[in-house]
């Protein structure tokens, strides 16, 4: 039988290859495994947001409902990410999805052409080249330095641009790294959309999740960009949502139309039930939200200040999502190691820790001589203390 072509351009998420590796494991060292390998919230979904869902379906909102979403819910996100993002918002720039992750697919196949060009983030989200490549367009990979905090050097980003190039995708506060992009790195990026006439794709899923008291900085509210910006967001991390599958995009008018289209081309509308929860998250208390970013938060201080005591690991303290990006040069050089993704292998089998290697993040360029893992701290605190204590004997 014959398969397209494409499918041997459509990467993975690579966190569920470390989970399938566990999974695989015996049952008694499986309960021994403390993972810091998969990005999903280890809260459960607020209460009152599980019962509008539960009586959602009782009620009976089982059935289609406008294919951009309903216009409560729209109307919701418009008010609530307009407080967030200091953008003007109407319903009319709103359009819910089955999954955030969807946004990806549809703003490429809206705005590009196969052989467009798309600069994407790299160490970044590996669905963005795995999209990209499949679309038919050419991914560009802009690589980000911790040198400059995980930000781009804007001097090697202008060098990327070329007549081909279509869309420019950020994800701020990032994944793996945990970055969040500076005044400078936003201004030189406006900058080279308005000049070339260049889509943005802004990934803020993890736009709530800020530490330190800082407000986030949206790229669309910068002078002439909210038009030309898409951005991507949903109820999956600040919600504690991830199983509901239910995001959202903030568009200009006409992007939504084609958006809603493609709703109708392929999910039909999001479902109906999974929308009055999402409504409920929107108007009601968010004061569970707040706790567990605070809870983050302290999670955040507590990993950095136990890594960075590990000889041979260092991490600079993120300002957002819930990921730390440590550097295990030294670490790897000293126990002979070849690379991040040999640490990985190491730290299961001797540590019964889970990370994932900076190779699981987009391919390297020439240029990086570092080692990096990403530990995500959507575990406990207990665990964090566990999980460094081992890592720290098996590693000095």
């Amino acid at each position: 039988m014959k398969y397209a072509d494409r499918m041997n351009k459509l990467g993975t998420e690579t966190a569920f290859e470390v989970l399938q590796r566990i999974s695989e494991f015996p049952a008694e060292r499986r309960e021994k495994i403390i993972s810091f390998a998969l990005g999903e919230p280890d809260f459960d979904t607020p209460e009152h947001i599980k019962q509008a869902g539960i009586k959602a379906i009782e009620e009976n909102y089982t059935h289609y409902t406008p294919s951009g979403g309903i216009l409560e819910l729209r109307k919701a996100i418009a008010d609530y990410a307009s407080e967030i993002k200091m953008l003007p918002l109407g319903p009319e720039n709103i359009t819910v999805f089955s999954a955030a992750k969807i946004v990806v697919c549809f703003a490429i196949l809206t705005c590009t052409n196969p052989g467009d060009e798309i600069i994407y983030p790299n160490p970044g989200y590996p669905i963005y080249e795995s999209l990209i490549n499949v679309f038919g367009c050419k991914p560009v990979p802009a690589q980000l330095w911790e040198e400059e905090d995980w930000n781009y050097n804007t001097d090697e980003l202008r060098e990327l641009i070329t007549g081909k190039t279509s869309m420019i995708i950020i994800n701020s506060p990032q994944n793996p790294t945990g970055s969040v992009l500076n005044k400078k790195n936003l201004e030189a990026i406006a900058e080279i959309s308005l000049e070339n006439d260049i889509w943005i794709l802004s990934d803020e899923i993890y736009s709530n999740l800020m530490y330190d008291n800082e407000q986030y900085k949206c790229i669309g509210c910068l002078p002439d960009l909210q038009d030309r910006t898409i951005i991507l967001d949903g109820f999956s991390k600040f919600f504690a949502m991830t199983g509901w599958r239910l995001g959202y995009s903030i568009t200009n008018p006409k992007i939504a139309e084609e958006f809603a289209k493609w709703n109708t081309n392929t999910i039909s509308c999001p479902a109906s039930f999974t929308q009055q929860a999402g409504l409920t998250a929107m108007l009601e208390d968010k004061s569970p939200s707040w706790s567990m970013v605070k809870e983050f938060e302290t999670r955040r201080n507590l990993i950095c200040e136990l890594i960075n005591d590990i000889d041979g690991m260092s991490a600079k303290k993120p300002k957002g999502a819930f990921y730390v990006f440590a550097n295990v040069t030294e670490a790897c050089e000293k126990l002979g190691l070849k690379d991040s993704l040999a640490f990985q292998n190491y730290l299961l089998e001797e540590a019964d820790v889970a990370v994932l290697s900076r190779d699981y993040f987009g391919k390297r360029s020439i240029e990086e001589t570092q080692e990096y893992v990403r530990f995500s701290y959507c575990v406990s605190q207990d665990d964090i203390k566990e999980g460094l204590e081992r890592i720290k004997k098996v590693v000095k």
